[in-house]
């Protein structure tokens, strides 16, 4: 039988556990209770967070699995309804976002990592090949980050117009194009290579310079540039 909340001492309660020991002291289940806020007559929030965290099944990782879990699987289980379903979808959005650390334009690049460093928690777990152009200013500094082109399980269209759009009507002088590998493993496929080539003669004709394709995986990558010697 659940133990309902209120029979629960305050120091185990998760509102008044957070204020006394801080978030990070709280378990995962005790977080996302917090989140779905109220139970029903057969489940604390808690329980009902222990069930949601079992969905997981074969995901590494017990949370990060919510950014696939759709808003009706959620609503399966009894005591999660719309509102509470989409404010877990929410989170899940805003910790994504949060992940890129410190906004675009304070970011400087200086090599493949700082690229990494900027998108691999966001893109390494994509079920789907996406692919990003990042616009850099002279002194490559970000100035925008787009979404150019979302694909399937192991392909992307990528269109050198496409990529290079933005960047001629912001008038920026450098890019760097990155996508991801759903399958985790960063090695550029043939069909990688060959559009990298094509994107950089064609942004050298339109005088913008590709200064890397980064291929991200699941905590692993490939630049392009470095491994293939396209950028010499």
């Amino acid at each position: 039988m659940s133990i309902k909340m209120k029979n629960l001492p305050n120091s185990e309660r998760p509102y008044e556990k957070l204020e006394m020991y801080g978030a990070e002291n709280l378990s995962n289940s005790e977080l996302l209770a917090i989140i779905i806020k109220t139970g029903t007559k057969e489940d604390s929030s808690i329980n009902i967070a222990q069930k949601i965290l079992a969905m997981k099944g074969n995901y590494p990782d017990n949370l990060r699995f919510l950014q696939d879990v759709s808003i009706e699987e959620l609503k399966q289980i009894k005591g999660v309804g719309r509102v509470k379903a989409i404010q877990i979808k929410a989170l899940c959005e805003l910790t994504k976002r949060m992940s890129r650390n410190v906004h675009e334009n304070h970011i400087y690049i200086k090599n493949p990592q700082d690229v990494v460093n900027l998108l691999m928690e966001e893109m390494k777990y994509e079920k789907i090949e996406n692919v990003k152009v990042i616009i850099l200013n002279i002194k490559n500094v970000v100035q925008k980050m787009i979404n150019v082109s979302t694909g399937t399980t192991n392909s992307a269209l990528i269109i050198p117009k496409d990529i290079l759009r933005e960047a001629v009507k912001m008038g920026m002088p450098k890019i760097i194009l990155v996508h991801n590998h759903p399958s985790g493993d960063a090695t550029p496929s043939k069909e990688d290579i060959e559009i990298t080539k094509r994107v950089k003669e064609a942004s050298h004709i339109m005088g913008i310079d590709l200064l890397d394709h980064i291929v991200i995986g699941f905590n692993c990558y490939t630049s392009i540039f470095q491994k293939y010697s396209i950028g010499d």
